[in-house]
């Protein structure tokens, strides 16, 4: 089974080396999709939430973890 990351880097390989008509065949299949990530914007209370989460790191209440450090806390190779 292949990879999130083998596949990325496969449809980055394909899309580089695509014709015209396969590069926009692919865009109009994910199209809306695209258009639905460029345009998220956070709600009011969504930000509210990532604010108090900075603040309360910021002031020491709170840890933050490298991606290597944050992997080894979900495999139970290190506590937090």
């Amino acid at each position: 089974m292949a990879t999130t990351l083998s596949i990325h880097q496969k449809l980055i390989t394909y899309l580089a080396n695509a014709d015209d008509s396969k590069i926009k065949a692919i865009y109009t299949l994910l199209e809306k999709e695209i258009k639905e990530e460029r345009d998220f914007k956070p709600t009011d209370e969504q930000l509210g939430i990532l604010d108090k989460e900075r603040a309360m790191h910021l002031s020491g209440q709170t840890k933050s973890y490298t991606r290597r450090e944050a992997a080894q806390i979900i495999k139970g190779q290190r506590i937090f």
